[in-house]
């Protein structure tokens, strides 16, 4: 009686391993399209995607150069309109004082 439960565990073990090892050599997809056509699709998407990307970071680009450019320009006037200042007032001390 115990040679046929063994037996029997036995049988029973080895199916459920086979089992599942072929459960997981089957493709996940069965209905899934590995062709060129698909091929063409993916590819598709990734020029999409990259495109995508690619004109993310030259708006992204842009603003970073247009505001550094408004900064400078701003720095710029600045400091010409304190530097005229000074000329200004340099030359009306001037003008004041006589030699």
């Amino acid at each position: 009686m115990t040679k046929k439960w063994e037996m029997s565990a036995l049988f029973l073990g080895a199916a459920l391993l086979c089992g599942s090892v072929v459960g997981w050599s089957e493709q996940p997809t069965p209905a899934q399209d590995n062709g060129p056509k698909q091929d063409m699709k993916d590819a598709g998407h990734e020029t999409k995607d990259a495109t995508k990307d690619a004109a993310h970071g030259t708006k992204q680009g842009t603003k970073k150069a247009y505001h550094s450019t408004k900064r400078g320009t701003k720095k710029a006037w600045h400091k010409t309109k304190d530097t005229s200042k000074g000329a200004v007032n340099g030359a009306k001390e001037g003008a004041k004082q006589p030699e």
